[in-house]
């Protein structure tokens, strides 16, 4: 069982990265995709920061060939396979169901981010370069990216206005990175992730003190605080 699962595990990680060949159009949201059209909103990073997604995908698949041939059955690995699986699954559907739905979107990307959270705390404390910190660097930008999802709704459907929703979002993303990496103490690409997301988002804002910008800015500096702690 635990190979079964190394081998589906490495199956989805190949399905995921792949996914952006199933889409290749997608260049994020139209704004009037939204009942309230969403152009440049305060709460989105800047287009540069998605280049993540290429570091995020060759680590994943690399660390599952690696899981794969050298660790299927390592007791240490098996606990954060189901999780991780599940995340990977759900994300090699998020382009076409992004390409129809933000409401879909948005909800999909919470479900990469819960397992791959749980992952991240199941993964082993050896191995780290193969295993916590490419999770690692997945989970932190998913931790910024779920609540920007969540702040295009907000804003795009008229809840709140585009610049309440943004510091709300930004807000909370910058709480629950602090919290997850203070609590992991290890693995300090997740935090660097959610760093690079929100100094992203203060770009984007153009570093003006009337928009999101200084939230994210205080965030990314607290965030600086439990990155450290991972040298211990």
């Amino acid at each position: 069982m635990p190979k079964s699962i190394a081998i589906l595990t490495f199956v989805a990680s190949i399905a995921f990265a792949g996914s952006p060949l199933w889409v290749p159009d997608f260049g994020g949201f139209e704004p009037d995709q939204f009942p309230i059209p969403q152009k440049d909103a305060p709460v989105q990073p800047a287009g540069y920061a998605f280049a993540i997604w290429g570091p995020i995908f060759t680590w994943l698949v690399l660390a599952n060939i690696y899981g794969l041939c050298k660790r299927a059955t390592a007791s240490t690995w098996s606990p954060m396979r189901p999780a991780f699986l599940v995340s990977l699954a759900v994300g090699a559907a998020w382009l076409p169901a992004a390409s129809l739905s933000p409401i879909w979107a948005a909800i999909l990307i919470w479900l990469m981010l819960i397992p791959s959270i749980v992952a991240l705390f199941l993964s082993p404390h050896e191995d780290q370069v193969w295993a916590s910190w490419p999770i690692g660097l997945y989970a932190g930008w998913l931790s910024a990216a779920s609540f920007a999802a969540i702040g295009l709704l907000l804003g795009g459907y008229g809840w709140v206005s585009e610049l309440t929703a943004a510091l709300i979002c930004v807000s909370l993303a910058s709480i629950l990175g602090f919290a997850i990496q203070w609590r992991l103490g290890r693995a300090p690409t997740y935090g660097i992730a959610v760093v690079w997301a929100l100094i992203a988002i203060a770009i984007a804002n153009g570093f003006a003190l009337d928009s999101a910008a200084p939230v994210a800015l205080a965030g990314a500096v607290a965030m600086l605080w439990p990155i450290y702690r991972t040298r211990g």
